[in-house]
């Protein structure tokens, strides 16, 4: 018994225990009684990987330096941010080799996991041969990775754009859109979020991410929210709100309709079911075009289907993705029909980057990765257990006032009245830091930041499910 202790203790801070500390921790928990121990810590899955030492920058002189040359718009996690200097698979290190169960993937990025063996050689092996040209001329990973992704699309959409960001995604999607449909005006979804540039901040529905620019015609609608929304999961309430803002609130004519089908930024909020059947045929009807950003919730880590909007049983017209199309490569995407395409055929449509040999190579790895390790279906399946475990939690502590999404796209809502759904702001902040000091890295979404997202690398396991559970009730204990 006292050697797990030992083990425990020295789990949760991330070192070993001096000799003298293992005396005294050994010589008080012997003399204590059963009953008066402290509750054991929440172990970490055991994993075989030793990282590298490391003797690069200290992380408070990493922390200097961004304040000196970075902008300073750029945010950090946690009082004391961390210095990550490698990952492996769902784990990550900090410059003290303590290791982190990873449930955010870099911001739902990671998705095969960190450093997966096949998709570094596929880059390595690329960097070697060719690292860069344009698409001016011809190279084999670029149609290679283009077919294999239109493979992946359901009806006719099976022309490809490579771009380098989900911003970069969105922003070509909505060219796209107003080109084709001849209308100016995009319709969009309150707490959505669709990028940072200055075309997307428009799309965008959550203030904390926008600057006071111009916006551009961009007409915000309801968001469909079960928990949270003013017709709750009655999604033909929300698409008649959608109809009548399009006849009251604009020409009567629009470009498009853009909308994630699992609001990421908001806080993993899944759209009320049905909603889109009824708002794409809406949409069609007034001339526009209907787009889904699949930057967070495609390639399978929904579980049930590939790509989010298929849980709507939709097929858009237009597709944007990123972030996981590369297990961290920066790469994004868009797909639509030849039928939109070719609109773009007016003048120069050139992106420098995209469709790079090396990016090309590791995307297509990452699809080669989804299909050999069967991820959509390990999501589907430790998605349901954890979903479970998570209610559990619910029924347990007061503090959880919604746990939504499906596979390993999940959020877990904090509130202080559940009847009033009062974010709870400062209590989120405070249990934050604890999951950090025991091991587990979550991320925070929703308008006033009170929304634990699980997204992490879809090799996630069932003990790692457990563990980052067994962490959130214990520090919630108390609350």
């Amino acid at each position: 018994m006292a050697a797990s202790l030992l083990r425990r203790a020295a789990a949760g801070r991330g070192r070993c225990p001096s000799p003298a500390e293992s005396l005294r921790r050994l010589v008080s928990s012997e003399a204590a009684p059963e009953q008066a121990l402290p509750r054991p810590l929440p172990e970490m899955p055991p994993f075989e990987h030793r990282p590298s030492p490391y003797a690069g920058m200290g992380g408070a002189e990493i922390l200097e330096k961004r304040k000196k040359f970075l902008g300073p718009s750029l945010f950090y996690y946690y009082q004391k941010p961390l210095n990550i200097v490698e990952g492996k698979m769902q784990y990550l290190y900090d410059e003290q080799g303590k290791r982190y169960l990873d449930c955010f993937g870099g911001i739902v990025t990671v998705s095969c996991g960190h450093c997966h063996p096949d998709i570094v050689k596929a880059v390595q092996e690329q960097t070697k041969l060719l690292q860069h040209t344009t698409t001016i001329y011809l190279h084999h990973a670029i149609v290679e990775f283009a077919e294999a992704l239109a493979s992946k699309m359901p009806g006719n959409l099976k022309v490809v754009y490579f771009v380098n960001s989900g911003t970069e995604a969105n922003e070509l999607a909505m060219l796209m859109a107003r080109l084709y449909s001849g209308n100016l005006g995009m319709v969009a979804l309150r707490n959505g979020y669709h990028g940072g540039s200055a075309g997307t901040i428009g799309l965008t529905g959550l203030q904390t991410w926008k600057y006071p620019i111009p916006q551009g015609e961009i007409h915000h609608v309801m968001n469909p929210d079960p928990y949270r929304g003013a017709f709750g999961s009655d999604a033909a309430a929300y698409a008649r709100e959608v109809e009548e803002h399009i006849n009251f609130g604009s020409s009567g004519r629009v470009g498009g309709f853009i909308a994630e089908t699992f609001q990421g930024v908001g806080g993993t909020v899944e759209l009320a079911p049905g909603y889109l059947k009824s708002v794409y045929d809406t949409v069609r009807k007034a001339g526009g075009v209907c787009i889904a950003d699949e930057v967070q919730s495609g390639f399978g880590r929904t579980g049930s289907n590939y790509w989010g909007f298929q849980t709507q049983d939709v097929i858009p017209d237009i597709v944007t993705m990123a972030k996981g199309i590369g297990n961290g490569l920066p790469l994004g995407a868009v797909v639509t029909t030849p039928e939109i395409a070719s609109v773009m055929a007016q003048k120069i449509q050139f992106n420098t980057f995209g469709g790079n040999p090396v990016c090309s190579a590791g995307g297509l790895a990452v699809l080669k990765v989804l299909d050999k390790e069967k991820r959509q279906a390990h999501c589907a399946d430790i998605g349901a257990h954890l979903v479970e475990r998570l209610k559990s939690l619910q029924q347990k502590h007061e503090i959880i006032g919604d746990v939504r999404g499906r596979g390993l796209m999940l959020g877990v809502e904090l509130v202080t009245d559940r009847t009033e759904k009062t974010p709870a702001k400062a209590e989120t902040a405070v249990l934050f830091e604890k999951l950090k000091d025991l091991g587990v890295l979550v991320g925070k979404g929703g308008l006033h930041g009170n929304v634990f997202r699980i997204k992490p690398p879809m090799c996630f396991s069932k003990d790692d499910a457990d563990f980052l559970v067994d962490a959130m009730d214990y520090a919630m204990s108390g609350f």
